[in-house]
């Protein structure tokens, strides 16, 4: 097993585990189940499920996924074909939605991105040197979305807006990102600061806030050797506390610091904050 991620369906969590060895995601039975048919008691309905359906034994076992208290515990799993034959057991009004979400097609290109995205963590790809620069993300933009976007690694040349808000005009955007490359960076303090610039900055078409939170990561462990636990902060939360730090940080400041973790070389926390940073650009 290489990694344990969470995958999200609707909104809703779905924890899964990499099978190294077989080449294939082995997903919560409990955690689908309450997505498909949202019962009370997702876990009673699960064993039922499977003590009356003897033909998912093939396709079911047993890991140690995360729970809510942070640790893992033994639970029930099934693999893809499992999930297959479980939609064919179960009425489900997501039937057709789950079958393309296994397939990877809801979003192709964000899931395309993902899988370059836990790869990073064994990249040397930026230099210490270009750490807390723009030179940085654009290497990390470029890392995740060569060959799914054109511009993949390119600062616009366009005016763009999000929301009402309207980001770093095009025509600027060079000096604008000179100016942020020569911000401070040496407490939280400063290194929140230049998230925020960067943030306002927007330096790509698309991609944006993928890149930046890894960014922000990598300069957090090269000045304070800390990261975030992305996983702390709820989606609602953090879009709201970044909208608001146009204005005012506190909001984000409060939260990124509440989410500081120690453990910067913990590869199970890095795949995790990659699976929370890719949730808060799903759309609602």
């Amino acid at each position: 097993m290489i990694k344990h991620s969470i995958r999200y369906f609707n909104n809703k969590p779905i924890r899964a585990v990499w099978d190294n060895e077989n080449s294939l995601w082995w997903y919560s039975a409990v955690d689908f189940i309450s997505i498909l048919v949202e019962p009370n008691s997702p876990r009673r309905y699960w064993n039922n499920v499977k003590m009356r359906n003897h033909e998912l034994s093939p396709f079911c076992g047993q890991l140690r996924l995360y729970a809510n208290d942070g640790k893992k515990y033994l639970s029930d799993v099934i693999n893809e074909e499992g999930v297959r034959l479980l939609l064919s057991i179960i009425p489900s009004k997501y039937k057709k939605e789950i079958q393309g979400w296994i397939k990877g097609l809801l979003d192709p290109i964000d899931e395309q991105s993902k899988k370059k995205a836990y790869d990073f963590y064994k990249t040397e790809l930026i230099e210490k040197d270009e750490i807390g620069k723009t030179i940085a993300l654009q290497k990390i933009h470029a890392y995740l979305f060569e060959g799914l976007y054109p511009f993949a690694g390119k600062i616009r040349t366009k005016t763009i807006s999000k929301g009402g808000f309207t980001f770093a005009n095009g025509d600027f955007l060079p000096q604008v990102l000179t100016d942020i490359d020569n911000m401070p960076d040496d407490t939280f303090t400063e290194i929140v600061d230049k998230y925020i610039e960067m943030n306002i900055a927007h330096p790509f078409m698309e991609g944006n806030g993928r890149s930046t939170r890894i960014w922000l990561d990598l300069l957090l462990k090269d000045r304070l050797s800390k990261c975030i636990d992305w996983s702390k902060i709820e989606k609602k939360n953090y879009l709201e506390a970044m909208v608001a730090s146009v204005d005012d940080s506190k909001a984000i400041h409060k939260l990124l610091n509440n989410a500081l973790a120690d453990n910067i070389d913990d590869r199970e926390l890095f795949l995790k904050g990659i699976d929370y940073s890719y949730y808060y650009e799903e759309e609602d």
